[in-house]
């Protein structure tokens, strides 16, 4: 790879965070303004409403059959469980809360950056295996996520069974060979697509909030996050015998940084709020930096 290819790859790549960047920094102007921000009202709505409709979306809109989806959620599930393992040696070993931060440092953003970033260096067959990550993502940090972290919480912590409801609906839908009313799909797609602007303008405002300690764990937190996820992305693509495509795809969506859900829920339900805020933003900083190795690795950039 030349020197201008490694350029043109950063704007790229720099044109996908752009998004990200200008929705949080709204969030983070109206911080700086010191005006009222109704965080509970927004944390509910994206929670219990917005996301669940996205994921429904997304599991019934996805081309890719059954098969696939299962092969895909396979390499999920294995990639998560050794992420796992290795965050929670990881945080025990820095002094860092294991369960309020293990969502944090295992929960990739694989919505907003990892699948643009797989359509980028894989085409629509890369993006359509990193549709079907993103689905199983989404479930476990909505669910197996919120329920890590409501141990590590004396408050009393209503499960989100939205995701859950979403999944099951749309996994009876694929199943029986249903389809539903255009308007009944626009509507979830409309209702999903308020999810990440959502959670991007709480994260936005907590970053101008975020103390130096919060921001110096979260830089070790979102280290963790990258460094688990790549291990575990190579790991399962050797330990499954994945196909060069479907491997890599799922190394990109597992070393995704932080995921901007991981800081709203910690924010929720722990007094984790700031570091898991200062995860995402070291961690989506040092992915900019970081993409052409990363892409060479999956496969994506010869040379």
């Amino acid at each position: 790879m030349t020197l201008l290819d490694g350029l043109s790859l950063y704007l790229r790549i720099a044109a996908l965070l752009l998004p990200v960047v200008a929705c949080a920094s709204v969030g983070s102007y109206w911080a700086w303004k010191k005006k009222p921000f109704p965080g509970e009202f927004i944390s509910v709505l994206a929670a219990n409403f917005a996301t669940p409709a996205l994921v429904f979306h997304t599991l019934l809109t996805t081309p890719l059959g059954g098969q696939a989806l299962l092969q895909a959620g396979t390499a999920t599930v294995l990639g998560f469980l050794i992420a796992a393992a290795l965050a929670a040696l990881a945080l025990r070993l820095l002094k860092l809360p294991v369960l309020g931060l293990l969502p944090a440092a295992v929960l990739p953003n694989s919505g907003n950056l990892g699948l643009p970033l797989s359509q980028l260096a894989f085409g629509d067959e890369g993006l359509a295996i990193a549709v079907a990550a993103f689905a199983i993502t989404s479930m476990l940090q909505h669910t197996v996520g919120v329920w890590v972290l409501s141990r590590s919480s004396t408050q009393r912590t209503r499960f989100p069974r939205g995701v859950v409801f979403a999944v099951a609906a749309a996994g009876l839908l694929r199943w029986s060979g249903w389809s539903l009313p255009a308007p009944v799909l626009e509507s979830a797609r409309l209702v999903g697509s308020l999810t990440v602007p959502l959670m991007l303008l709480s994260l936005g405002y907590a970053l101008v909030t975020v103390s130096h300690g919060g921001l110096r764990q979260g830089a070790w937190l979102g280290s963790i996050r990258l460094v688990v996820g790549t291990l575990s992305g190579l790991l399962v693509g050797v330990l499954l015998g994945l196909p060069p495509l479907v491997a890599g795809v799922m190394l990109l969506q597992l070393a995704m940084p932080v995921a901007v859900a991981s800081y709203l829920y910690a924010e929720r339900l722990t007094p984790h709020g700031e570091v898991a805020a200062g995860g995402v933003l070291v961690s989506t900083l040092a992915l900019l930096v970081l993409s052409p190795g990363l892409l060479w690795l999956a496969g994506a950039v010869k040379g």
